[in-house]
């Protein structure tokens, strides 16, 4: 499923969007708060990729590559995951390139994206997770209208060390 915003183009992240992925999935930087370290090369994000279709194919995950214009390069990620659509619930992600960092991005995706799950999947909880000290990304959730609810101790671990996760809630496509 394709999605729009004014500014962005979601779309199914693809084999092909590898490369574009790459930039950001294999900058240190950009990977700091991610559970697992950068990846080495285009062909590893295109595993990734390939190891998702089985989750994406039975609707535990819908994951987008997001774009100026249709067909243009990604300049970023958002997903749903953890998709139960028993107890009606997903998980919220994304990723974006440095280049793209502070241009509000991430936040009209993340709209476009919480909307669509609450409105087309029928999500009345959604819950994200964040490492503990990624301000940053504390602030968006925060903005999104997600609230605090907890810290799990040790809850991944990242460069020979165990990370806090912070974990945030929100009901329905608004706070």
């Amino acid at each position: 499923m394709n999605l729009q915003t004014p500014r962005l183009h979601l779309r199914p992240v693809r084999p092909n969007d590898a490369a574009d992925l790459f930039i950001a999935r294999g900058d240190a930087e950009v990977m700091r708060w991610w559970d697992r370290p950068p990846q080495n090369s285009v062909d590893e994000v295109r595993s990734i990729i390939a190891n998702h279709a089985a989750e994406i194919d039975a609707g535990t995950v819908q994951w987008w590559a997001v774009a100026l214009t249709p067909r243009g390069p990604a300049i970023g990620e958002v997903d749903l995951s953890e998709i139960d659509a028993h107890h009606r619930r997903a998980e919220v992600g994304y990723l974006f390139r440095r280049e793209a960092w502070g241009k509000g991005y991430a936040f009209e995706a993340m709209t476009r994206v919480l909307r669509y799950g609450a409105e087309e999947l029928g999500i009345e909880r959604f819950a994200a997770r964040l490492h503990d000290g990624n301000d940053a990304s504390r602030r968006l959730i925060e903005r999104l209208g997600f609230s605090y609810e907890g810290r799990l101790r040790g809850h991944v671990r990242r460069d020979g060390a165990r990370r806090d996760c912070l974990l945030y809630g929100r009901q329905g496509a608004s706070s």
